[in-house]
């Protein structure tokens, strides 16, 4: 019997494996992360789109693909006891945004910017910033297609990165993996030139051999380096038509002045890629060092069903980012204006009526519940991490004043001020 079965059955129960709590203590740095992201996604255009969480299977098959390590090992599917449909919770964001696309005529008028976040779902083992339930930032340009788009999303991230104080923690990596005809010449040149080193090869790469070839590319597996640095590469296999969108890329690219490395290994894991690819990376956390990746997919909409539609979007992961962030030394702490401490029923309602006051403009204010001495309050009051403790007994009731101590600034002490004027007295002072 496994620990979780095992505490299950003594009636003590905790969050599946690699699915995780966001506690009080660390939800404001994802509330930095995505109030920052939203801010600049609006910069753009980008407008928001929900989807739902669960979607039909198929969707997943046929526009991620059967051959890759996703479909293959790591969805968590199963069938709806009612209908019998297959449905998986979604691994990743795109599918579900082009199916939505498809299904609501999003482009039928003119072409769209969209982005979305939330929980993405992969049956895998977890690691630090690798995880069952993960989240992610998605964004899409749907019906737009040439390299200026592809170029606009990478700069916008690089807007981001600066924007959370990253942008010397992150560098970028991009590449073209072509078009169907140039990829296919590919898969053929590494289909040769793995098979005459497949005695070399570990067991995922022979697998990969036969179903996609480009996937060994992206093997972590250290003896397999040697042999990936010398296959042929896709740059080399590019036709006219790819060549002046990567060409495109860059030009844009260097106008923006941004800095890039040219990475003929990077391929992306999932089918629906053609032409520009790119990831941001870091050497801050170990193994999981792609905090952001994406790039085009021209040929997802027919694949599920659509009509032709070009398209380039990315992903990026919140929860390596807000690692990152960590890993910066940051911390989005909001700590409250002040903690209303009060002993006594003419207190308590007085306290109440200033709490709302004070709330109605604009002041966070935590107004003390459940009792206790007026010395187990201003503990209380001390670890909210208040800037003020605002204090109503018997005195204050009667003499219509309000005690306000500072707490985290001992050399002011404390002062009386009227009730009347606290709301003047609160717009003047500094914290």
């Amino acid at each position: 019997m496994t620990d979780t079965a095992k505490m299950a059955a003594q009636g003590t129960l905790q969050a599946v494996r690699g699915m995780n709590d966001i506690l009080p203590d660390e939800a404001p740095l994802w509330l930095h992360l995505e109030d920052t992201a939203r801010r600049v996604f609006e910069q753009y255009g980008y407008r928001f789109l929900r989807m739902p969480i669960v979607e039909p299977t198929p969707l997943f098959v046929r526009g991620i693909g059967e051959a890759t390590d996703v479909v293959e090992k790591e969805m968590y599917t199963f069938e709806d006891k009612l209908s019998g449909e297959s449905l998986t919770l979604r691994p990743e964001g795109t599918a579900g945004i082009v199916r939505a696309s498809i299904q609501h005529n999003l482009t039928y008028e003119r072409p769209q910017r969209v982005w979305t976040h939330g929980p993405m779902f992969r049956h895998e083992r977890p690691q630090k910033g690798r995880y069952r339930q993960f989240h992610q930032l998605d964004i899409e340009a749907l019906g737009f297609a040439g390299p200026d788009v592809d170029a606009e999303q990478i700069v916008l991230l690089a807007r981001l990165w600066k924007a959370l104080g990253l942008e010397n923690s992150v560098t970028l990596k991009i590449n073209s993996i072509g078009d169907p005809a140039d990829r296919r010449a590919y898969r053929e040149a590494l289909t040769t030139y793995f098979s005459w080193h497949f005695d070399a090869l570990d067991d995922d790469s022979k697998r990969r051999l036969s179903t996609n070839p480009l996937r060994i590319l992206d093997s972590k597996n250290p003896a397999m380096q040697p042999i990936i640095e010398n296959a042929p590469r896709m740059l080399e296999q590019l036709g006219p038509d790819a060549r002046a969108h990567f060409d495109g890329l860059r030009k844009w690219l260097d106008s923006a002045g941004l800095v890039y490395e040219i990475d003929t290994r990077l391929v992306r894991g999932l089918d629906y890629y053609n032409r520009s690819v790119f990831e941001w990376v870091t050497d801050r956390l170990g193994a999981q060092g792609t905090v952001a990746g994406g790039g085009r997919y021209d040929g997802l909409y027919e694949s599920l069903g659509g009509k032709p539609t070009p398209a380039c979007g990315f992903a990026a992961g919140m929860e390596r980012l807000v690692l990152l962030l960590r890993e910066n030394g940051q911390s989005a702490a909001r700590p409250p204006l002040a903690y209303l401490v009060h002993q006594g029923d003419a207190a308590a309602a007085l306290a109440w009526r200033l709490a709302e006051t004070l709330r109605d403009v604009g002041h966070d204010v935590v107004l003390h519940a459940g009792g206790g001495s007026m010395k187990s309050q201003m503990k209380k009051a001390d670890a909210s991490g208040a800037h003020f403790a605002l204090i109503l007994a018997e005195d204050e009731v009667r003499n219509r004043v309000v005690t306000v101590k500072w707490l985290r600034e001992t050399d002011h002490g404390q002062k009386t001020i009227p009730l009347a004027e606290m709301v003047a007295w609160f717009a003047a002072v500094t914290v």
